[in-house]
């Protein structure tokens, strides 16, 4: 089989600027080589069986130099591989991917080049500066910051023939800060000329400067701004006062770690300006013996009552249950449970209206309704049994309050919880950076196989972190291991904990 190569832009950082071909081209990949400057959330969209290599090249440190690279995508295609090059902006806009591309002609290889949100225009945006303006710049430059600016002759050429009207845009240019602006003084530009720099934009460390030519290089120095940044130079900057607007969302700044696959409810923090940073510490698989699950399913008619803990009993309870023949008329006279609305919520899906839904989400509260109830819900000659599909490492706290009454409960092992492996190195990397501001934990297990993941330095790399626990089971096993939860919502649902972030963010 040929194998591809796709060499995708990314966008220049927030998660929401990449194109739908790009998506689809990490969503199909079997290798996905990546940068530095990727947003993590963007490799959520890949394969769990899909290989990363990261090739992320940051101020002198290069993780792989670019051979190697090269070498990554000649051989995974050679091996009839589909590789998604991932690159930050777009991959022919100083990102070396027409190198890239002429290596894959040169070894006879098939790719296909999928373009990107550039920098160049995404991030003064972001920092509220429109790039041309029909009463400011009608044209402008995109200039490489990190050349030697003695060698563009025609650069300079360019900007004395240009009458100062043009907005001039230098990426990667921290490093030859004071030697760009002092040429372009020297080339006749107004030391007046308005001035930005912009770190991190489009992401929420975005950091923006405003100044003349004359100081923007000793204000940048101050405010410490370092790669990556780009300077943006001309009268547009002036209408940043007026146009900002990222900066001004609520979550603007607040970095939140997401520990599970991410839900449409997580969505609000994004829109109010947090970025997310998606790294699921368990995974979810079929049991290995499906021989318990199996013989409650054929029995199904001899059950009272399901009890459904949580969605995903829900969605692996009807896989096993439609793909050995069965079909929801088979729960005709059964009372279904669920414990939490999203676990109802998943029920809905499958075309079932559960019965009871405690007021409270957990299994505590389902047990108080049985004790209270119980005679109300079935005749007391009846003898009653209760079908409770659970996850490997469920507490069993509901079913031994149920045998206590003499309650009869199977609870076969419907799933099993596991610790993914893939996202480990790149979750320690971000902690270590100080680049998570909140961390979100919606079960024990959660927050324990992140405490495993980081090993030793979990308290180090955790000191800083606002912890949020969706409900008192996780916060008591959080607060057990000695750290502090500092978010918790009345109701364990992830939309109630969102509200709980916002609402702390904003009391803060």
């Amino acid at each position: 089989m040929k194998g591809k190569v796709y060499l995708v832009g990314a966008g220049p950082g927030d998660a929401g600027l990449i194109t739908l071909k790009g998506i689809r081209a990490i969503q199909q990949a079997d290798c996905i080589v990546y940068d530095f400057h990727i947003n993590p959330r963007l490799l959520t969209y890949a394969r769990k069986d899909a290989e990363f290599v990261y090739a992320g090249k940051r101020g002198g440190h290069h993780e792989m130099t670019q051979d190697e690279i090269n070498a990554v995508l000649v051989n995974r295609a050679k091996e009839g591989k589909t590789v998604c090059r991932l690159k930050g902006g777009d991959p022919f806009v100083f990102g070396r991917g027409g190198e890239e591309v002429e290596i894959l002609v040169q070894e006879g290889i098939d790719f296909e080049i999928v373009p990107g949100i550039s920098s160049v225009i995404a991030v003064p945006a972001y920092a509220g500066i429109p790039v041309t303006h029909r009463r400011v710049a009608s044209a402008f430059t995109v200039i490489t910051g990190n050349e030697d600016l003695s060698k563009q002759h025609r650069i300079f050429t360019h900007i004395r023939a240009s009458n100062q009207s043009e907005t001039m845009i230098f990426l990667m240019c921290v490093k030859n800060l004071d030697t760009i602006t002092n040429k372009l003084i020297d080339e006749g530009l107004s030391a007046e000329t308005p001035s930005a720099i912009i770190r991190w934009g489009t992401r929420p460390e975005q950091k923006v400067i405003t100044g003349t030519i004359s100081e923007i290089a000793s204000l940048a120095k101050e405010h410490k701004i370092s790669p990556p940044a780009i300077l943006v130079i001309g009268d547009v900057v002036r209408l940043r006062e007026k146009l900002n607007w990222y900066e001004k969302k609520p979550l603007h700044g607040q970095r939140i770690l997401v520990t599970r696959q991410l839900s449409d409810e997580y969505l609000k923090l994004e829109d109010m300006g947090a970025e997310l940073f998606v790294f699921p510490t368990i995974d979810f698989l079929p049991p290995e013996d499906f021989s318990e699950l199996d013989r409650a399913i054929k029995e199904i008619e001899t059950y009272n009552f399901i009890v459904f803990p949580s969605p995903r009993a829900v969605k692996f309870f009807f896989e096993r249950f439609l793909a050995i023949g069965r079909d929801m008329r088979d729960l005709k006279g059964i009372t279904v449970c669920a414990i939490g609305r999203e676990t109802e919520k998943s029920l809905k899906a499958y075309g079932i209206n559960a019965d009871i839904v405690p007021d409270e989400y957990n299994s505590e509260a389902l047990t108080k309704i049985f004790k209270e109830e119980i005679s109300q819900l079935m005749p007391r000659n009846d003898r009653i049994r209760i079908l409770y599909p659970r996850s490997d490492i469920a507490l069993k706290g509901f079913v031994e309050e149920m045998e206590s009454l003499g309650i009869k409960v199977d609870a076969p092992i419907t799933y099993r919880t596991v610790k993914p492996t893939e996202h480990g190195k790149r979750l320690v990397r971000f902690l270590r950076e100080g680049r998570i501001t909140i961390a979100t934990f919606t079960s024990p297990s959660s927050f324990m196989n992140l405490i495993d993941i980081l090993k030793d330095d979990a308290k180090e790399m955790l000191k800083d972190v606002t912890i949020a626990a969706i409900g008192r089971t996780t916060a008591k096993a959080i607060e057990d291991a000695g750290y502090r939860v500092s978010i918790m919502p009345e109701k364990s649902t992830i939309k109630d904990m969102v509200e709980a972030i916002i609402k702390w963010v904003r009391q803060k």
